[in-house]
């Protein structure tokens, strides 16, 4: 097991796009970091620069306290599993597992010792004399995860693993992971564009936005307490509401307006200074808004009603030229139809305001 420090990594791809822009990320021993963000913003690519498969234009990649970043990646101690699979379709599930082994100069004996103890972790003992093409894919990914663990890596890589699986074992592939995690105790950077993944199986998250960290913490951290509109937008399903408002006092008491419009909230108060509410966002999850009269909040119409087992979201507009904005109902209110006059009541307690520049406003 080993930590992982990255220092000041760039990557510069021909026609000068610059797709790594100075990375700085620690991440401990026997951390489980997912590194998640939108298609393009240079996760993978960082991920193939700690793995050694891709070049380092500046900046340093220390494993276990030792720079390799001029080490060939058979050299670092790390074990990289791809969205792909990439097994040797001539050979058997066995012979899969215990070729990086074998190469390696362990005895027959050794090799067999070895892919047994992985196979019986990842239940694939009956699977040991097929090829590739007798799987299904979750049983070539086991194949795929236990090719990594046979080898006893320091690092464990993932580079989107479990992409190419329905929904369902996609699910049961997730706790799989998390489980063995726990048992090993090694370092893992888990690389993923779903959310869902990321908030479920990381211990800690690197949030990635062209070519930058835009913030790292506990999943929970970046759920509850976003840095920037960026992160806030990212995570959480359905996505955050955005709303462009204007700290004032009037008839309605302290509060905001929306476009003259004064936003009814639960506490009163705008939370923010009035000096830096230029450009100002309200940003609010769909749990902590309510519905009420029309008169009693923010005046929308009811656009969309959208059922998810015992979930119920309404999707609202209050001006035509104006996103929809998402409601998650209590499961024993009646849900509203397509077409219903309603008041949005925001919580402004429980909402975030970032500056014109998209950044986090302290309350």
């Amino acid at each position: 097991m080993a930590d992982v420090q990255l220092r000041g990594l760039r990557k510069r791809y021909s026609g000068g796009v610059e797709v790594l822009k100075g990375i700085d990320l620690d991440i401990a021993d026997g951390d489980f970091m997912v590194f998640v963000g939108p298609s393009g913003c240079g996760k993978s690519t960082l991920l193939r620069m700690i793995a050694g498969l891709e070049t380092i234009d500046a900046g340093d990649v220390r494993i276990g306290g030792r720079s390799v970043a001029a080490l060939d990646a058979s050299l670092r101690g790390v074990a990289m599993v791809f969205q792909s699979y990439a097994l040797y379709p001539h050979m058997t599930v066995e012979q899969n597992m215990g070729f990086a082994l074998k190469m390696a100069g362990l005895s027959r004996a050794e090799v067999r010792e070895r892919v047994g103890q992985v196979a019986e972790i990842l239940q694939i003992v009956p699977l040991l004399q097929r090829r590739p093409r007798e799987l299904s894919g979750g049983q070539r990914q086991r194949v795929a995860i236990g090719r990594a663990i046979v080898r006893r890596p320091s690092v464990f890589l993932f580079d989107e693993p479990l992409s190419n699986l329905d929904a369902a074992l996609r699910v049961q592939m997730r706790l799989e992971l998390a489980r063995l995690h726990r048992e090993l105790g090694t370092t893992m950077i888990y690389v993923t564009h779903d959310q869902v993944e990321a908030m479920t199986l990381g211990n800690r998250i690197a949030l990635f936005n062209a070519g930058r960290v835009e913030q790292v913490g506990t999943p929970l951290s970046l759920f509850e307490q976003p840095a920037s509109r960026f992160v806030a937008g990212f995570l959480g399903t359905p996505t955050m509401n955005f709303l462009a408002v204007s700290a004032a006092s009037g008839a309605h008491g302290a509060g905001l307006v929306r476009a003259g419009v004064h936003v009814p909230g639960a506490d009163g108060e705008t939370r923010v200074d009035t000096a830096r509410a230029t450009g100002l966002t309200l940003g609010v999850r769909a749990n902590d808004i309510s519905l009420s009269a029309p008169e009693q909040g923010l005046p929308a119409s009811i656009e969309v009603i959208e059922h998810l087992g015992d979930t119920v979201i309404a999707y609202a507009r209050w001006a035509p030229d104006q996103p929809l904005i998402a409601v998650r109902l209590s499961p024993d209110s009646r849900p509203p139809q397509a077409g219903d006059r309603v008041g949005l009541r925001i919580a402004t307690e429980r909402a975030h305001f970032f500056d014109g520049e998209g950044r986090a406003i302290a309350a």
